[in-house]
């Protein structure tokens, strides 16, 4: 999938992607289903094919098979005797992992007739916990305490559901203020995302702190004093280096500052977080966190104050339970990552499921938005207010139009020819 350059400074030249995955079966009813991982170009083909590598797996499988020990079969994809080695539970075999587990939610979702949020709701929580690997986090989170958070979430459950079809998840935007945005056109962007009821921006910073400085005074102006400003540096600094810096922008307000330093350093992070904690802004991230362990320890660590899910760098939803649970233990806000092809359209259903089954709480809570590429889905989210409207068809939302899926694959598509013909 090709956009034009938005960009962060750690991926200066995206070409949008994603590796998509159908699963087709012998069924009479028809259904397939939909699973993507979200890429950045270059690249992609390596998940594609850490995904037919897997594939083995699934095929000639039965769904009933799988979902009845949904805890296994994730198991069973992740603990690969021989690719279990070029992971484990991270990088390429951990995208593709997402990619396939992605398209059996939307299969299973579809057969049973509700959008995705809404079969997670529907389920009792052993059920939920059924689906979930615990390996590796008990030291943080037992079965037994995830099984207490699910039970004490069954109360007021019913009108936290009602209030989410009423109004929608609380979302923020990150369109208006990428690096490399003249003025004029920031200006431009945060105006028209006033009008449309936007009351959360975020703002890409870490190339050169006077302009950051600037364009943060900017759009500080520009969205008043009362308005929820972020900033995301996108990995750039050392650890010393990002207190410093953020120190220098304390005086705009910023809510948080997203990945500020490696997304592997724990401690960094956790340092980071001490550090600016007297000046009121919190460390977010997680949007490259290759695992549930990795979050454990940044929960442990108190390295994080907003912890930031993506539906398609962690293994799919399964995984996606567990560190929703942990974060609900540990009293830490889960704010999802959506910056990419489909992640608004997947994240939106974890994070409503979160809501009504777990938090209980929208405080401090928001999920991003951006603007782009919904056009190439089947169902794509739809925004009233700055909140997200909880999704009606049943599946996952990830199946792409099909005339998308055609021009723009890799390298056959239409699209693909056009650019490739060019000299």
């Amino acid at each position: 999938m090709v956009r034009g350059r938005i960009t962060g400074l750690a991926h200066p030249d995206p070409d949008y992607s994603a590796a998509y995955v159908v699963i087709e079966t012998d069924a009479c009813d028809g259904l397939k289903g939909y699973g993507l991982t979200f890429t950045l170009g270059k690249g992609t083909e390596v998940v594609v094919c850490a995904v037919n590598a897997l594939s083995i797996h699934v095929v000639n499988k039965d769904l009933e098979e799988i979902v009845s020990d949904f805890r296994g079969f994730y198991r069973q994809l992740t603990s690969d005797g021989q690719l279990r080695w070029i992971g484990p539970e991270k990088g390429a075999v951990h995208l593709a992992t997402a990619a396939v587990l992605n398209a059996v939610w939307d299969l299973w979702a579809k057969q049973e007739g509700k959008p995705l949020w809404k079969l997670l709701v529907d389920m009792d929580p052993k059920q939920l916990l059924s689906c979930i690997d615990f390996r590796y986090i008990t030291d943080a989170l037992t079965e037994e305490e995830a099984h207490e958070i699910l039970q004490n979430g069954l109360l007021g459950k019913k009108e936290r559901e009602e209030q989410m079809l009423k109004h929608g998840y609380p979302a923020y935007t990150t369109s208006c203020a990428w690096l490399g945005y003249p003025d004029q056109q920031l200006k431009q962007l945060c105006t028209e995302a006033l009008k449309g009821g936007w009351t959360r921006f975020k703002v890409k910073v870490g190339d050169d702190l006077q302009d950051d400085i600037r364009r943060c005074r900017l759009i500080r102006e520009m969205i008043g004093p009362d308005k929820t400003l972020m900033l995301d540096a996108n990995q750039r600094w050392e650890v010393k280096e990002a207190i410093e810096w953020v120190t220098k922008l304390a005086e705009f307000k910023p809510l948080w500052i997203e990945e500020p330093t490696s997304p592997d350093d724990i401690l960094g992070h956790a340092a980071i977080s001490k550090a600016l904690a007297p000046l009121g802004i919190g460390v977010a991230t997680g949007e490259q966190c290759h695992n549930r362990v990795i979050f454990k320890q940044l929960l442990q660590a108190k390295a994080l104050s907003y912890l930031q899910i993506d539906s398609c760098r962690l293994g799919s939803v399964n995984e996606n339970l567990s560190v929703l649970l942990m974060a609900k233990k540990f009293q830490i806000p889960v704010c999802p990552h959506a910056g990419g092809v489909g992640l608004c359209e997947l994240v939106q259903h974890l994070i409503i499921f979160d809501y009504i089954s777990v938090s209980g709480s929208l405080e401090n809570r928001m999920c991003e938005y951006v603007d782009h590429l919904h056009e190439h889905f089947k169902y794509p989210v739809i925004i009233k207010k700055a909140s997200y409207l909880p999704p009606q068809d049943a599946g996952y939302s990830t199946e792409m139009k099909e005339d998308s899926a055609r021009k723009y694959q890799f390298p056959q598509g239409e699209i693909w020819q056009k650019l490739l013909s060019k000299p």
